[in-house]
């Protein structure tokens, strides 16, 4: 049975209307990890995770296959089904023997197999290649998490797996570490600094606000790029102030 894919789910969302500020030293973060081959994006809603990596796959001269993922997600072949197509929109050639062996009407070929012949043509397309995989916390079948740590133990040199999500997945994290092939952006790495937010006003304001106003805001704000986009959005039909930003 052939599976349909919904093309919006291969395309990183569109922005929100706000500016974003350039943030080199995490695209740093991201071009490290693509030497490393993944990148683990983990953050609580609303610290712009999304945004940055959709950023970083701009920034970069390498094809990106890009899936967001939804809870429908959780079955193995769905799952299959969409990923495969993230790729095609790479190379129409990348996982064309997987994708017969998923919509085979015979008993299933095992996964280990389906995944040995997209590995493999993932290594012979042989220019770097980004697979994001967004929204990864939806996910919680430990199928679908075994064959992605499959992918992440076996991707080609080539590729870099960037896995954006709100919480560590169960995914083989520590062995990843210790061969020193993962590079992680946390909270910490996104929230905001105060030249950064002091920028951000400057490209969505057209008010300008004193040294003492953009320090009110850093704090109450800790960084979270979802705040910052809330006062901002507030203040376009009236004054910003601090008080702008939720408890």
């Amino acid at each position: 049975m052939h599976i349909v894919v919904a093309t919006t789910k291969l395309m990183p969302p569109p922005s929100r209307g706000v500016t974003f500020v350039a943030r080199p030293r995490l695209l740093e973060l991201l071009t490290r990890g693509s030497h490393a081959g993944t990148t683990l994006v983990s953050a609580p809603a609303g610290f712009g995770k999304t945004t940055l990596v959709a950023d970083y796959i701009r920034s970069v001269d390498a094809p990106a296959a890009w899936l967001s993922l939804d809870a429908g997600d959780n079955d193995p072949a769905r799952f299959l089904a969409a990923l495969l197509a993230a790729l095609r929109n790479v190379d129409p050639g990348i996982g064309v023997t997987a994708q017969a062996m998923l919509d085979t009407v015979a008993p299933p070929t095992p996964v280990e197999s389906l995944l040995a012949t997209l590995v493999n043509d993932l290594a012979a397309f042989a220019r770097p290649l980004i697979l994001a995989l967004d929204d990864y916390h939806v996910i919680h079948l430990s199928a679908i998490h075994a064959l992605v740590g499959f992918l992440l133990e076996h991707r080609p040199a080539h590729m870099h797996i960037v896995i954006v999500t709100r919480e560590d997945p169960p995914l083989p994290l520590a062995r990843l570490r210790a061969r020193a092939v993962l590079i992680e952006v946390r909270q910490g790495d996104l929230s905001f600094t105060f030249e950064e937010v002091a920028e951000f006003l400057r490209r969505n304001m057209t008010a300008r606000l004193s040294h003492a106003e953009i320090a009110a805001l850093h704090d109450r704000s800790e960084g979270w790029a979802a705040g910052l986009q809330l006062a901002v959005l507030s203040s376009r039909g009236g004054a910003i102030c601090a008080g702008s930003l939720p408890a």
